[in-house]
């Protein structure tokens, strides 16, 4: 009972539009709208710490995601000598957004 049901039949369907004597498309004149050897470079930001922040709370902020806190560390490093100790009122340099 495994009967294959029969297929369609294509072979007189004849189309309605005729191509023969036209010229096919040209797009050698076409560009592309991305160049890397133009592309600006990414600027950071910063954030000034309010009281209760926490790197991870300002990189999810900032990134969606709190497992990018050390790039804010690494980024700010000449002013934090320990993830931990960050003050209200610090002014920190906030790297762009890694790439995924």
């Amino acid at each position: 009972m495994n009967a294959k049901p029969e297929k369609p039949d294509f072979s007189n369907v004849k189309g309605t539009r005729d191509v023969s004597g036209t010229t096919p498309a040209d797009f050698g004149n076409v560009g592309g709208g991305f160049r890397t050897d133009s592309a600006p470079e990414p600027t950071s930001a910063s954030y000034t710490v309010r009281s209760g922040d926490s790197l991870s709370k300002i990189a999810h902020k900032t990134y969606g995601h709190s497992k990018h806190w050390r790039l804010i560390f690494d980024a700010n490093r000449d002013q934090l000598d320990n993830p931990d100790l960050i003050q209200p009122g610090q002014v920190l340099v906030l790297p762009p957004h890694p790439a995924p």
